[in-house]
């Protein structure tokens, strides 16, 4: 008898801390959201993204949290809601004890800028993903011309991942011209030559050579001398005066 009495009295406090938990945490999910924190990942390195525009963004869709209930709050709503931005790769959103909610964006660092002889304008990233030019700028060499969607993804994307990858590169090509045949025109910042790259191939070998000619040849006949170089060629460096 006792210890069903025992078993009896053992299962009334289980219920009543269960009732007491599921209680406290509805409570807590009914009181309002108090604030929300906005974190932009690699901020240091661009500002395509800022907090106000996390926020203007939220209004707009009326979905900012502060002053609704926690329970209304769908972290994974908002996520989808800014992932549409061409500009952000990754959005994280979670609702943490204080009645607070904490917003991580990871942004898209663009690598080329685009504009067709068609009159489309926007940047490319890493991963050849389009993003509109609309509202930002950045400091990045502007590939021009006869240029679609395939042919930015694959030939100027892997152009771009070279010319980030060496800061001399990054600094000295100003501008991509692609011709009608698909081959490719540098326009320097320094000096008055065009550069005539050809085709997207063995960039890596044919930047290396330029480099050289940049060093040996230049200094000894003047960055006047020729109006045309062309490293299109395996092993051989061309000056057009």
């Amino acid at each position: 008898m006792k210890t069903a009495f025992k078993i009896a009295l053992l299962f009334s406090v289980l219920a009543y801390f269960i009732f007491a938990v599921v209680r406290y945490s509805t409570a807590a999910n009914e009181n309002l959201c108090k604030s929300v924190s906005v974190e932009i990942a690699d901020s240091t390195h661009a500002n395509f993204i800022s907090k106000e525009d996390i926020e203007n963004k939220l209004h707009a869709s009326k979905m900012h949290p502060v002053g609704q209930a926690m329970s209304r709050i769908s972290p994974h709503d908002i996520e989808q809601t800014l992932e549409k931005d061409s500009f952000i790769r990754h959005a994280m959103c979670v609702a943490t004890p204080g009645e607070h909610v904490r917003i991580v964006i990871a942004q898209r660092i663009p690598l080329l800028r685009i504009i067709t002889d068609s009159g489309e304008n926007y940047y490319i990233d890493d991963e050849g993903t389009r993003m509109e030019a609309q509202g930002y700028e950045a400091d990045l060499a502007v590939a021009t011309g006869n240029i679609s969607p395939q042919f930015a993804k694959r030939e100027l994307r892997q152009l771009g991942q070279f010319l980030r990858s060496s800061d001399f590169w990054d600094r000295q090509v100003e501008q991509i011209v692609v011709l009608p045949n698909h081959d490719v025109d540098l326009i320097m910042r320094v000096g008055e030559q065009t550069v005539h790259l050809g085709k997207v191939q063995n960039i890596e070998k044919k930047f290396r050579n330029l480099k050289a000619f940049y060093k040996t040849v230049m200094p000894e006949v003047g960055w006047k001398r020729y109006k045309e170089i062309s490293i299109a060629y395996d092993n051989q460096v061309i000056g057009k005066k």
